[in-house]
C-alpha cells in the first residue's frame, strides 16, 4: 500500500505554553511538516473550561481530537492549520452499526495531512469476536493510519443496558484486542472512562490508554496508569469544526509524538 504522507501539527492554545518545534525535532524519513506557528491562525479553545488544580493540559506540545456523525462537515485544511496534530474517527459499534461519516472522515482528514485513526465503541449484548470483526469489515488495513481503539465506557443504549462482570469485560476485551490486532499489525489502544476504568480493573489489561479526565489530571484520577493520550475536554473550539468537540493532549513533545509514529503507525 501507498504509505500516506502525514502532518505533524503542533497545537497552542490561547493560555498554553506550548510552542511550535523547530524542524530539527521531527524526525526524517516521514516526510512530516510543521503546521503553522503561533499567531498564525485561530487558536483552539473551550466553551467551558476547567479550573486545572492538579496539571493541566495547555502546556503539552501535542494536541488531537476525537469525532463522530456528530460533527458534521468539517474543514480539515482549517483543523489542521489551528495545530491539530491527529484525529480519531469513529467506525462502528456493537456488531452491526457503523457511522455514517466514517469513509468521508478518513478520506478528509488524510487529504489534509493529518494522521487518523478508528475507534469502536463496545456494546455488551456482542462478544469480542463478532465485534472485531464488524470493526474489520468497516476500516481499512492502511499504511500509514493510526492503531486501531477500542472504547470501553458503560452505555446508556435501552438496547443494550447489560453491564457483565469485571471478570467477562476484560475476557472479551482481549478477544477484541487480539484480533483486531492481528489484522492490523498493532495493538489496539484503550479509551476509557474513570468509573469503568475503576469498575472493571481495566489496569490489568495489557494496553496502551487513552484515559478521559474532564475534572482533574490523570495522575489524580487514574493512579499509578501510564497513558498514552487524555482527554481533556468535551466542550473545545475547533477552528473548522461547529460546536463542541472532544480535544485531547499526547502525552509527550514534539520529538516523542515523531518517535511513537515511527513506532505506531500501520504497516
Amino acid at each position: 500500500m501507498t504509505k500516506l504522507v502525514l502532518g505533524l501539527a503542533v497545537v497552542t492554545i490561547a493560555v498554553s505554553c506550548g510552542r511550535t518545534p523547530p524542524r530539527s525535532q521531527v524526525p526524517a524519513g516521514y516526510g512530516y511538516q510543521v503546521a503553522p506557528g503561533p499567531g498564525a491562525n485561530p487558536q483552539l479553545g473551550d466553551r467551558a473550561p476547567h479550573a486545572w488544580r492538579n496539571g493541566a493540559p495547555y502546556g503539552h506540545a501535542v494536541h488531537g481530537i476525537d469525532i463522530s456523525r456528530w460533527q458534521g462537515d468539517i474543514d480539515w485544511n482549517r483543523v489542521r492549520g489551528a495545530g491539530i496534530s491527529f484525529a480519531f474517527i469513529k467506525a462502528t459499534e456493537g456488531g452491526d452499526h457503523s457511522d455514517p461519516n466514517f469513509r468521508r472522515y478518513w478520506a478528509q482528514a488524510a487529504q489534509a495531512r493529518i494522521p487518523r485513526g478508528a475507534y469502536h465503541f463496545y456494546y455488551f449484548c456482542r462478544t469480542g469476536a463478532e465485534q472485531a470483526y464488524w470493526f474489520i469489515q468497516n476500516v481499512p488495513r492502511e499504511a500509514g493510519s493510526l492503531p486501531p481503539v477500542l472504547d470501553m465506557e458503560w452505555t446508556n443504549s435501552r438496547n443494550c443496558p447489560r453491564r457483565p462482570p469485571a471478570a467477562e469485560v476484560l475476557r472479551e476485551a482481549e478477544v477484541f484486542m487480539q484480533i483486531v490486532g492481528r489484522h492490523y499489525g498493532q495493538r489496539p489502544i484503550i479509551y476509557t472512562t474513570v468509573d469503568f476504568y475503576r469498575e472493571n480493573q481495566m489496569g490489568r489489561m495489557n494496553a496502551e490508554f487513552w484515559l478521559r479526565s474532564v475534572a482533574d489530571h490523570p495522575s489524580v484520577t487514574y493512579p499509578g496508569q501510564r497513558w498514552t493520550f487524555w482527554q481533556y475536554t468535551g466542550t473545545g473550539i475547533v477552528p473548522g469544526i461547529q460546536g463542541d468537540t472532544d480535544i485531547n493532549a499526547f502525552a509527550g513533545s514534539a520529538a516523542d509524538w515523531g518517535r511513537w509514529l515511527q513506532r505506531r503507525l500501520v504497516r
